[in-house]
């Protein structure tokens, strides 16, 4: 059975957001903090033969990216793996390989990790993270947190998400300052 891997680059304050829009003109924010020991520990992370479960908004942000990326590790591992996208427009997917989920998307993601082959990485895709938590097909989530206070913008964790446990894995701290945190997924709260 293949893994569901959620990696997400956040702020201290939870925001993964990274484009600018209207409200949010901190595009861009992390930058300044990438480094050699970053990309190495995102990849070891990550892993190097994978797929990739993405919304309909990653997804088509990500094909005007790293198609035209050039060749190193990182684009040639998105790049060369299936992606299976939630969308309701499957007919204009063209960074393949690529696949739509279907309609029922929870019943996409079931099929998917009963199968053989890579695990399924998803990066971006608020939207599509809290079905993931919420159906509890989550394995694990690496958060990349950058020593930063955005204040506003998109959240890894919405105000109406049910809350969740995780078991902390390992950590690592590059040279910048941002440390990539990895967590199993546990379920439901326990209270005490």
């Amino acid at each position: 059975m293949r893994k569901i891997r959620i990696m997400e680059h956040i702020s201290l304050d939870g925001v993964m957001q990274h484009e600018n829009s209207e409200d949010f003109t901190h595009g861009g924010w992390t930058t300044p903090y990438r480094s050699a020991e970053g990309l190495a520990a995102v990849l070891e992370a990550q892993g190097t033969h994978i797929d990739l479960l993405l919304g309909r908004k990653t997804y088509d942000s990500w094909a005007q990216y790293w198609p035209n990326a050039g060749d190193n590790q990182m684009a040639n591992s998105l790049n060369n793996g299936r992606k299976y996208v939630a969308t309701h427009r499957p007919e204009s997917l063209e960074w393949g390989p690529v696949e739509d989920l279907g309609t029922d998307i929870v019943a996409g993601i079931r099929d998917l990790k009963s199968i053989g082959g890579p695990d399924l990485i998803v990066y971006g895709s608020s939207t599509l993270i809290a079905v993931l938590l919420e159906e509890g097909l989550v394995d694990e989530v690496v958060l990349m947190v950058y020593p930063v206070l955005l204040g506003k913008g998109k959240r890894f964790f919405s105000d109406t998400a049910d809350a969740r446990e995780l078991a902390f894995v390992s950590t690592k701290t590059t040279p910048t300052g941002v440390q990539v945190n990895t967590y199993r997924y546990v379920g439901e709260l326990r209270k005490g």
